[in-house]
C-alpha cells in the first residue's frame, strides 16, 4: 500500500491518500478542507478513489469530506455513530474557527470496534478509540503496518480531551489497550505533525510511555 500525506488548511490536518499499487484504488481519510488540493493530488497520482474515510467528526478532518464524495461519486465511511452530534453542529464549528462553512451530513456508513474497509487488496481494520471524541476511530493496516490514528496519539503527544464529551481516561485506555497491541513496529501518521512509531512512543512519549 501506498500513501501521501496532504496537509490542509491552518490547522495543518494531515489528510492522508492511500492507494492498493496492484489496482490504483484508493481511499482519502480525514479531507479536513482545501478540496480543490486534495483533487489535484488524487489526479496527479492517476488513482480511482473508492471511499473518503473519518476519524472523527472535528471539522478540520471533515470539511471537505462531501465536496470529495460528491466529486467522485463514492462513499462517506466512518466515524462511529457516537460522534453525529459534531457532524450535526459543523455549521456552528465552522463559525466558531473561522473556517469556510461546511454543512452538517450524514456518513453512508458509520464504523464501530472490529468492522473493516476495502479498497482494491487492501483491508483497513477498525478500532473505536475514545476519549478525543466519544465517536474516534482509527485505521489499521496489517499488512502495510501502518495505522491512520486522526487526533488519538501524535509524536511525543496525545489528543485533546477538553472538546465536548472529551475524556482524559478513556483516551489513555484507547491508547494503552487499542494502539498498543498492534505492534511496537506500526508506523503511524497522526491527524497533525510528524509520523512515529507505536513502540517509539511507548518509550519516549511523556503521556503514555511505559514505565514499568
Amino acid at each position: 500500500m501506498k500513501y501521501q500525506i496532504i496537509p490542509v488548511t491552518p490547522f495543518q490536518q494531515n489528510c492522508t491518500l492511500l492507494w492498493c499499487e496492484e489496482t490504483q484504488q484508493a481511499a482519502i481519510v480525514d479531507p479536513g478542507g482545501e478540496s480543490a488540493l486534495l483533487i489535484s493530488a488524487i489526479e496527479a497520482q492517476g488513482v480511482k478513489l473508492a471511499k473518503v474515510l473519518l476519524t472523527h467528526g472535528h471539522l478540520d478532518h471533515v470539511g471537505a469530506a462531501t465536496e470529495i464524495a460528491q466529486h467522485y461519486g463514492v462513499p462517506i465511511v466512518g466515524p462511529h455513530k457516537d460522534d453525529s452530534f459534531l457532524l450535526e453542529s459543523l455549521a456552528e464549528q465552522s463559525a466558531r474557527f473561522g473556517l469556510e462553512n461546511c454543512t452538517a451530513f450524514v456518513p453512508d456508513r458509520w464504523l464501530d470496534e472490529g468492522d473493516s474497509v476495502s479498497f482494491g487488496h487492501q483491508t483497513l481494520f477498525v478500532r473505536h478509540t475514545p476519549g478525543h471524541t466519544p465517536g474516534h476511530i482509527i485505521f489499521f493496516s496489517a499488512s502495510a503496518k501502518l495505522a491512520s490514528v486522526g487526533d488519538v496519539l501524535f509524536c511525543g503527544g496525545i489528543g485533546r480531551t477538553d472538546f465536548p464529551r472529551g475524556n482524559y481516561s478513556d483516551l489513555i485506555s484507547s491508547i494503552r489497550e487499542k494502539l498498543w497491541p498492534l505492534g511496537n513496529d506500526v508506523q503511524f501518521i497522526p491527524g497533525h505533525g510528524p509520523m512515529s512509531t507505536f513502540g517509539d512512543e511507548r518509550q519516549t512519549n511523556p503521556f503514555v510511555a511505559d514505565r514499568l
